[in-house]
C-alpha cells in the first residue's frame, strides 16, 4: 500500500505521516503550499505522478480543508473552493488513475438539533457556510468516485497546530477562571486515533460510502475543558459553565454533534477508544505539546 496525504502539515495530516512511517507504509505528504486542492490542473498532475510512482495499491487521504468556521461566513468562495470543489477534483482524478480515496468530513453537515447519535444516512442540513461547503465536498466525492470513502469526524485535536485542548491549557495558565459552553454535546477525537482508523480503512476492503469515526462516548465543551485542566494540573473548578447564547459567533455551532459509529463498527473497523482514555494517551505521548509554556 502507498499513501498520498493532502493537508499533510495539519494536525491530522501530520499524524497520518507519522503513523505511515512507523508502520513502514510508503507515504507522500503534500501541504497546502505543495498542492492547492482547489486547483484542478494541479490536482490532476499530482495524482497522475503519484499513480505512476509505483506498482503497489495506492490511496489518497484528503485531510486538506478550509477550517476557519467563522471566517467562512464572509469568505464563502474560498470555503467552497477548498471544501467543495477540491475534494471533487481529487475524486475525479483518483477514479481516473485507479486510486482509492478517503475524504475527511465533519459533523457540521448535520443541523445539530438531534437528540441521538447521527447515523451515516441521517438527513443532513448544515446551518453554516463551513458545513454547507463540507457537504458539497462529500457529494462531489461520491458522485465522481463511488468507491471512495467519506469519513465524518468531530472535535478533533492533536499535537500539531491550534485546537481546543491547547487553548484551554494556555488559558489555565493565564486566567483565574474560564467560562466554557455546557450546552453543546460532542465526541472529542484525538487525531492520532483518527489517523490509525483511516490507515486501517485504507488497508482494508470496505465498500465505498459514508462512515463516522470519532472518539467514543460524548461530553460537552465544559466537561472537556475541565478534563484538560486536570491534565495540566490546574483546578477544574476554575472552569465555569455558560451557554452558547452568551458567546455569539458569526457561524452557528451545532448543539448536538454526536456521530454514531454503527457503520464503522459494522464494517469490521476498530472502534476509536473512549474520548477520556484518548485524552490520557494524548498527554502521555505529547504532553509538552499540549501544556502551556
Amino acid at each position: 500500500m502507498r499513501l498520498l496525504i493532502t493537508g499533510a502539515r495539519g494536525q491530522l495530516g501530520s499524524d497520518l505521516l507519522a503513523l505511515a512511517e512507523l508502520r513502514g507504509i510508503p507515504a507522500t505528504g503534500l501541504g497546502s503550499a505543495d498542492l492547492d486542492i482547489s486547483d484542478a490542473a494541479a490536482v490532476e498532475v499530482a495524482l497522475q505522478q503519484f499513480a505512476a510512482a509505483g506498482d503497489l495499491p495506492a490511496v489518497v487521504i484528503n485531510a486538506a480543508a478550509y477550517t476557519a468556521v467563522d471566517a467562512a461566513e464572509t469568505d464563502q468562495d474560498r470555503a467552497f473552493a477548498v471544501n467543495g470543489d477540491g475534494p471533487g477534483y481529487l475524486a475525479l482524478h483518483a477514479a481516473a488513475f485507479g486510486l482509492g480515496l478517503i475524504h475527511v468530513s465533519t459533523d457540521y453537515v448535520f443541523p445539530g438539533d438531534g437528540t441521538a447519535p447521527y447515523e451515516v444516512d441521517a438527513p443532513t442540513g448544515p446551518k453554516s457556510v463551513y458545513g454547507a461547503s463540507k457537504l458539497a465536498g462529500e457529494q462531489a466525492v461520491l458522485a465522481a468516485h463511488p468507491a471512495a470513502h467519506v469519513v465524518r469526524t468531530a472535535w478533533v485535536y492533536g499535537a500539531t497546530g491550534g485546537n481546543f485542548v491547547k487553548t484551554m491549557a494556555a488559558l489555565s495558565a493565564s486566567r483565574p477562571t474560564v467560562s466554557v459552553v455546557d450546552d453543546q454535546q460532542g465526541s472529542p477525537t484525538w487525531s492520532a486515533d483518527l489517523a490509525a482508523g483511516l490507515v486501517e480503512l485504507a488497508l482494508g476492503d470496505v465498500p465505498g460510502g459514508v462512515l463516522h469515526a470519532t472518539g467514543g462516548g460524548e461530553t460537552t465543551w465544559f466537561h472537556f475543558a475541565r478534563a484538560v485542566f486536570e491534565h495540566v494540573g490546574a483546578d477544574p473548578e476554575r472552569v465555569h459553565p455558560t451557554t452558547t447564547d452568551a458567546f455569539p459567533r458569526p457561524a452557528p455551532r451545532p448543539a448536538y454533534s454526536v456521530l454514531s459509529p454503527s457503520a464503522w463498527n459494522q464494517a469490521g473497523l476498530t472502534p476509536l477508544r473512549p474520548w477520556a482514555e484518548a485524552l490520557d494517551a494524548a498527554f502521555a505521548a505529547h504532553g509538552e505539546a499540549f501544556r502551556p509554556a
